[in-house]
This record gives C-alpha cells, structure tokens and sequence, in this order.
C-alpha cells in the first residue's frame, strides 16, 4: 500500500539547546499540519489513495562514557554507556522543559542530541486534538474505516512502563530518555482537557488538590486579590471553560457543564503559579487526576482536603501533617505494590508545617496542639462504618494511623511512582470513632471557619516552594536504579 507521509529533514545533530527545540516544533507542526489537511480532504472528498500517516519528533543521545556527572540533581543525566532517546509531543507547550532537560544533558555528557523523525506514527486523534474546525467522525459516518488510512491510538504502546520499572530495552533499541512516551503524554493532555474543562497548558507548576468544592470560591477571592496587588507576580485566573480574567474585577463567565474535577489556574511567568483541581471522592478520582497531570511535570503537588480524625485529642478543625501512609485504597496495587514504602519529602514537610505556623501564629507546643504529624490511612469504601469495624479499627491502631481519608495516599504513592514531590495536609472534619459524625450544622459552621485557613497554608507553602531550587525540591530518593535522564 502506498503510505503518504510529508518529507522531512535528515536527523540533525545540536549541541545548543535552543535550536533543538525550534527543529522539534518545526517536525511536530509539519506533521500535524499534514495529517490535519489530510483528514479535512478525506472527509470532503472521500477515501485517499494511500495509507496517510506522520511520525512523532525524537530526540536522541549517545554516550561512551562512564565519567561521573554531578550527582546532586536527581535528573539531566543517563546512568550509563549507550543510546537513549524519546518521542516527543508539543514542543511548543514543553519548549522551555525541553530547553532545560536537553541544556543540561549536552552540558553534563559534552555530547550533542540528535532531532530527526521517530519510527512511531501520531494517531490523528492527537493530532486534530484542539482544532475546533475539525471533528472525528463516528464509527461509519464517514465512507471508509478511519483505522484503514489513518493510524490511531494504539494502547500496546500507551502505557507507564518506563515509570513503574517494568520497561525492558531490547537488543539494538534505543534505551528510555523520559518517563513518557508522545502517545502517553498526549493521551494525558486529551483526558485532562476532558476531565477539567481547561486547556493544559494552563496547568502551573505547583498543584494543589481538594475534595471540596468550598475551597474554589477561596480560591476565586484569593486570586483576585493577587490580581489587585500588582506586585504579587501573578497575571490571569483561569477558570472551567478556559475563561480567563486579568481585571480582579473580570467577570467569569459560568461553564457551560461542570465537569469531573474542575480546576482552577492562578497564573504567573514561566508556570510558577498555583494551579487548584477539585478531583472529588475517591481514591479512583485520585489516580485519574495524577496519572495525567504527571505528563505536564509539575515541581509538586499537595493534597489539602478532609479527613476523619482517629484520635481522642484532636478536634473539629485540627490539622493532620501526613509522615507516612497506610495505603488500602487498591487502586495502585498493579502499578506500585502496597509493599513499597511512600517516604516523607523533608522539603514538602517543612513547607507545610512553616505555613501552618505562619496563618496560625503558633508555635511549639502551641502549634502541636493544632497539627499532629502522623500516619494517614485511606481508604477504598466511604462507608466503612456500616461494616464489621474490629478489623479496619485494629488496622488504623496497628497503623498508629491519626486520620483517614480517601485520597492522600493515592496522589502521594503516585507522586512517589512519577516522581512528582506530594505532600498531605489535611483537616479533621469528624471524628467517627468517637461519635463525632458530621450533622449539617456542624458541618457548615466547621466550613465557614476552617476553609479559607486551611487553603491559604497550601498557598503559603506552594509559594516557599516555588522559591526553592529544583536541586532540592525534586529529590534524588523518588529516583531508582536505573532512572531516565529527564525529569
């Protein structure tokens, strides 16, 4: 069958990072471009002659050393000898990651990255993705099978192998540069385009997540503060539906449909900002959210959301500092065995308890009485209470689990496997070991009091974190034996 594909540059060789990025956006966009015009013709005209496809950018390193490099970043280097490379997916997006990954793997290795076209073809799914003017048929709206002429998403190559460890190079194949694939990624953009109702490139590099709609409207007024105050260093809130204000005074217009897990984007220069996504209940919401925001790399993401207090000693209110997590939320078991231990980040613990210390204006004992630092169970039944509670109940005590919920152990166990800095506080907002269950009263006094509180601490500790290095924010303990070069 004759194959219809655009004529491309040979691989070229750079040793300036820059310049390597401009060639990746010029074969992304020639590609997408051809496959878009393509898909409109057959649409119009009919069925093409050929097979039409284009293939993904790769970039490509090969080294022949084993001189150490500077070992204190986590990342911008390959453990060995040999040929690493990896597809790539909206350079433009990615232009300044891909800028300082590539920087520092020419400089650390003194060896230059290849950019050429790779072997795997871009399903046109990805490649119409966030065209308004062009529309996927349904299953025999148009004359042919759409699977005949145009390549389509293929799930034996979209997978996380790479970030789970079970990726195994074969004989004579390039070994993985990064944690994903173009396909991965641009499954990823896809679904959270879907899930959240904004763009991708929204998304800031610090996220926090929440189980609570009441945090949004905090959030809303916290940004249009921000706004107001030229000096805070943020530009826009972006809200669902990608409305977007400059004005602190801008009208946000409501979307269209709510959709799963609305999120919300505060931003600044270079994604320095603070993006807040509702995700909802459930560790299986959890998951979702951070198997597709892993995609962007973000600096870190925390969890601020409710949780039932275990202990006699704390109340209504209390915040719970995550150390450790006893995970039966099940959701990750194929991915990240419950046997694997999630460490505490001491760069995300300390950010967290000095924001707590700084809105609340205690210290020392003072502050203990407030936050406790513990083991945070969640999880998989919301309503584990209606069962026979011995066995969960002597669980928590062996755990000497302070607090459970449904979704922190998730979104930290895969900050853990994507290699993503988590953290978890959260605040105790029953207490049903000791009959403190929520009542509507008590709920909404407990919501007008606390809510606003408790975000402005993850602010506070998103923005110290934003000041921090990325030699220390991202850890080398999240990284393991044989780690991809890119963050």
């Amino acid at each position: 069958m004759t194959i219809l594909t655009p004529d491309a540059p040979a691989p070229e060789d750079f040793r300036d990072a820059r310049a390597a990025v401009a060639r990746l956006i010029a074969l992304y966009d020639q590609a997408t471009i051809f496959l878009q015009t393509e898909f409109n013709r057959a649409m119009r005209d009919g069925r093409p002659e050929g097979r039409v496809r284009a293939y993904y950018p790769e970039v490509r390193i090969t080294t022949i050393s084993f001189s150490k490099v500077d070992s204190r970043l986590s990342f911008g280097y390959v453990p060995a000898p040999g040929t690493y490379a990896t597809t790539i997916t909206r350079p433009d997006m990615f232009a300044n990651y891909l800028e300082q990954q590539l920087d520092l793997l020419i400089g650390n290795h003194d060896a230059p990255i290849t950019v050429g076209l790779s072997s795997t073809p871009m399903p046109v799914h990805f490649a119409v993705a966030g065209n308004d003017d062009i529309t996927i048929p349904q299953e025999g709206a148009a004359d042919f099978a759409l699977r005949d002429v145009f390549d389509v998403p293929d799930l034996n190559t979209t997978n996380d192998h790479i970030v789970n460890g079970t990726h195994v190079t074969q004989p004579g194949e390039a070994a993985p540069l990064a944690p994903f694939t173009a396909q991965r990624i641009d499954y990823s953009l896809a679904r959270l385009a879907h899930y959240t109702a904004t763009d991708p490139r929204h998304f800031q590099n610090h996220v926090l997540f929440t189980n609570y709609q009441f945090y949004v409207s905090e959030f809303e007024s916290y940004a249009r503060r921000m706004l107001a105050d030229k000096s805070s260093g943020y530009t826009s809130f972006v809200s669902t539906g990608n409305a977007e204000i400059t004005d602190p005074l801008g009208d946000l217009p409501a979307s269209p449909r709510m959709p799963q897990m609305p999120t919300y984007h505060l931003k600044r220069a270079g994604g320095a900002g603070i993006t807040l996504v509702n995700i909802g209940v459930g560790p299986s919401n959890a998951k979702t959210a951070t198997d597709h925001i892993a995609v962007l790399r973000p600096h870190a993401w925390i969890m601020v959301g409710h949780c039932a207090g275990l202990r006699s000693s704390q109340s209504l209110g209390d915040f719970v500092l995550a150390h450790a997590y006893l995970r039966e939320d099940k959701v990750l078991d194929d991915d990240l065995p419950a046997w694997v231990p999630i460490p505490a980040l001491a760069e995300i613990q300390i950010a967290l308890e000095d924001a707590v210390e700084a809105e609340t204006q205690l210290e020392g004992y003072d502050l203990k009485r407030i936050m406790r630092t513990g083991t945070v169970a969640s999880l998989d039944n919301r309503n584990w209470e209606l069962r026979e509670t011995s066995g969960p109940v002597q669980r928590l005590s062996q755990s000497r689990a302070v607090a459970l919920d449904m979704e922190s152990a998730t979104i930290a166990a895969n900050g853990f496997r994507f290699r993503v800095p988590y953290g978890t506080l959260l605040c105790v907002s029953d207490k049903p070991l000791h009959g403190e269950l929520k009542l509507p009263g008590m709920a909404s006094d407990f919501y007008k009091t606390q809510v606003s509180r408790h975000l402005m601490i993850g602010i506070r500790a998103m923005e110290m974190l934003r000041e921090m290095p990325l030699a220390r924010i991202h850890s080398r303990k999240l990284r393991s034996f044989d780690e991809t070069a890119f963050l």
